[in-house]
């Protein structure tokens, strides 16, 4: 019998859950078990766990149900996964085809004729010096 077998309850004692309570959910590999109770759902070392004197009746491969079901017989706390719900994209708006203004020409004032200089009359003018 393996000192971390299904049902074991543990301390964490590295990393980031470190201090916490969890239980032995199935075994992965020589060196590692999975964990699931007050901290994350994860493939740990066992170099990372303390075994505790405490067992669990848990079957192989537990859902989180099941572990959140039995910690809380034992009134520990456990870990409640809050997954994020992606924000809402906004959507693309269409551009909406105008029809083409068409804008009516401003009538101007009739522009004023410019007087016409004749040459003779500017000739005429008396030169003073």
């Amino acid at each position: 019998m393996s000192l971390f077998e299904i049902g074991r309850v543990c301390l964490k004692i590295a990393g980031r859950d470190a201090g916490r309570k969890c239980v032995v959910v199935e075994s992965a590999g020589e060196g590692y078990v999975v964990v699931d109770g007050s901290t994350r759902r994860k493939k740990v070392n066992v170099k990372h766990l303390e075994p505790l004197s405490q067992m669990l009746d848990l079957k192989g491969k537990a859902s989180h149900d099941v572990v959140k079901k039995a910690f809380e017989k034992l009134g520990l706390p456990v870990w409640d996964t809050k997954s994020k719900k992606p924000a809402a994209r906004p959507k693309k708006q269409k551009v909406k085809k105008q029809a083409p203004v068409v804008q009516e020409k401003k009538t101007s004032k009739p522009k004023k004729a410019k007087k016409e200089v004749k040459a003779e009359e500017a000739v005429e003018a008396p030169m003073e010096a």
